[in-house]
Formats: C-alpha cells, structure tokens, sequence
C-alpha cells in the first residue's frame, strides 16, 4: 500500500526554504477559458510570488478555440502551443500528447501536472503533490486523491474508475489495488523517472503512466496525497466510452493481453439506434530520453 499524506501537512514557506530541486508546474489544456486562469493565478501568486517554492507555469494549449490561451498567458503562464513542439515528429493528438511535450519545454528536476479544468482549486494541491518528493528521497512520484461530487451529489464522480478501472486493476494489477484515484489528473514525478518511459497519447496516458511507474520502481516508490475534494466538469456518458476503451486497450497491453495497435474502434448506437464507431487514440509516445532533440537540449542546458 502507498504511504498516504494529507495536503494540509505540507507548509509551502518550509518547503521553500529547504527545497534543493527545481519545480515545474504544468497543465495541459482544450477549451477551458473559464477555469484555467484562476488556476494559474493560484500559483503564480502563492508559489512562485509569496513562497518560492514553483520556478515556472507552463500551460501546454493543445488548439483551444476559446480564449485559454490569452487568459493562461494574462494570470502569468507561459503558454505553449501544442503543435509547435517537436514539430519535426510525426504528429501526435491527445492528453498524453501534450503531457509528453511538457517534458520537453519545461525545466524542473520536478514536474507537477494539474488538469484545467478544476473549479474549487487550491495552491495546495501542489503544496501537497510536491512535499513528499521534496522531502523524501524514496519518493519518485505523487498521485493526488480526492472525493468526486456528481452533479449536487457529495459522491459519484469518477464512474470510469469504478466501473472499467478498478475491475480491471484488481484482476490484473492487483498490486495498484490501493490506489485511490488512479485517473487522477493531478501527479508529480521527477524528471528522471517521467522522461525514462513512454506516454500513451489519448486516454490511457494516466493508468499507462501508473502502471510503467510501479513496474519501473515499485509501489513503495508512489506517495498518495489527499487533495480533499475536486469539483470539475463532469463529462457526459457519450464521451465516456472512448474513454474507457482507451483505458481498457492500454490496461491489456500492459498485461500482454492486447496487440500493440494505434488505433481500436468503439461500437455503439446513437439516440436513433445507427450505428457508429468511434475511433480510439492508443499510440504512445516513446520516453523522452530517447528523442534526439531532447538529449541535446538537456545537454545544452548542463553545459551552460
């Protein structure tokens, strides 16, 4: 079982003063213009201006059509187009996408990545997302775990998690079976570890992340941080299959169970009963330490 921390353990004074690595901060983000700001704010004002404990923000804008972007560069981030990173590979698409392409802008010997979309955030999720591997050299990753209102209900949220991934992951990976929120979108790691495995680029990119993690490391090696409660926009049940197929796909290649295909197919009916198939992002980028550009920018960077 991960050793288990509360948010509120975590003072971002103490921990500025003491830290010996530096911290980047990163969100990838579609279309939230109406939350993204405030996060962002958030952090530029109690981590990097109050305490100095975050050296940079960096808001991964993965095409938004609204205005994310200006308002992500307005509360203080440096916002980062998507598109324009590693331009010369082959194009990517998706959550995953965007995490991976943080790695390669960002600085920090820490990463700490939050979803956009959270509407009650706190600058204590970082606090405490970044305590147990500022102070614990045992600890190479942080997961964030919280309760998920649904709608006016206390409860309900994550029906993805307790419908496909916890099923899954207790027949399969039973070992992750104490993780509590295993999709959440609020993580840290070090660099080392996040550059050295692969990132799913659609959906699958946290449960793909959490599993090459323990594989690599080991359970011991993942603090679980309790972020109290996430309010955020609760996705409809339409956009929830391809996630779940998404999940599903890189669970089973993960267990040797599935064929390393790029793209699976989701069958459903719509309100009328046609049929439709839904096409399913299952590539995966490859670690980042294994990409030219970035071994030569890192060494640019040490050699400075």
């Amino acid at each position: 079982m991960p050793v288990r921390f509360d948010q509120a353990g975590f003072d971002p004074a103490a921990l500025a003063a003491h830290r010996e690595l530096t911290v980047s901060v990163c969100l990838p983000a579609y279309n939230e213009a109406e939350t993204v700001g405030q996060i962002v704010a958030a952090v530029r004002h109690d981590l990097v201006e109050r305490h100095p404990l975050v050296d940079e923000i960096v808001v991964l804008d993965d095409g938004s059509t609204d205005a994310t972007a200006a308002i992500a560069h307005d509360a203080g981030a440096s916002v980062v187009a998507v598109d324009s990173v590693l331009a010369e590979l082959s194009s990517g698409s998706g959550k995953g996408d965007a995490l991976w392409k943080s790695l390669y802008v960002s600085r920090g010997d820490v990463v700490c990545w939050l979803d956009a979309d959270i509407r009650n955030f706190s600058a204590s999720f970082v606090t405490g997302l970044l305590g147990p591997l500022l102070l614990r050299d045992d600890i190479a990753f942080t997961k964030g775990f919280y309760r998920r209102p649904l709608g006016d209900a206390p409860t309900g949220g994550g029906r993805v998690t307790e419908l496909m991934v916890r099923p899954l992951l207790s027949h399969l990976f039973p070992e992750l079976g104490g993780i509590v929120q295993p999709l959440a979108g609020e993580y840290a790691g070090r660099r080392e570890l996040l550059e050295s495995i692969p990132f799913v680029e659609g959906w699958g990119v946290e449960i793909g992340m959490l599993i090459d993690v323990v594989q690599r490391l080991g359970i011991d090696a993942i603090a679980q941080v309790d972020l109290g409660v996430r309010v955020h926009r609760n996705r409809p049940l339409e956009e929830l299959g391809p996630q779940a197929l998404a999940i599903l796909v890189t669970v089973l290649q993960r267990a040797g169970l599935a064929s390393n295909d790029t793209i699976a197919a989701l069958r459903r009916f719509d309100q009328d009963l046609d049929e439709e198939v839904v096409a399913v992002e299952t590539r995966q980028r490859p670690p980042m330490a294994t990409i030219g550009a970035y071994g030569t920018r890192v060494g640019d960077e040490l050699s400075a």
